[in-house]
């Protein structure tokens, strides 16, 4: 059974640890069950992709990976500062 979070789709986040720490963006999604949000612009890994309709040629795309929430902080919107 999925535990409660503490962010939500559309909140701005700070990351407290890894490799991305101390930078700020806006969940774009949140998974319950596995206690992971997708952050926009946070922890990009390189996607290798075949020639397909949609991108002919192919190549490596950066997209946004998952991060665990207990390395994200929630920031107030309103004021702009950490919420601790």
């Amino acid at each position: 059974m999925p535990t409660k979070l503490h962010i939500k789709k559309g909140d701005t986040v700070k990351v407290i640890a890894g490799d991305s720490k101390n930078s700020e963006g806006t969940v774009l999604s949140v998974d319950k069950v596995k206690s992971r949000a997708i952050i926009e612009g946070i922890n990009l890994v390189s996607k290798h992709t075949k020639p397909n309709a949609k991108n002919p040629q192919g190549g490596i795309l950066k997209q946004e990976a998952s991060i665990h929430v207990s390395n994200l902080e929630l920031i107030k919107p309103a004021a702009g500062k950490s919420k601790k």
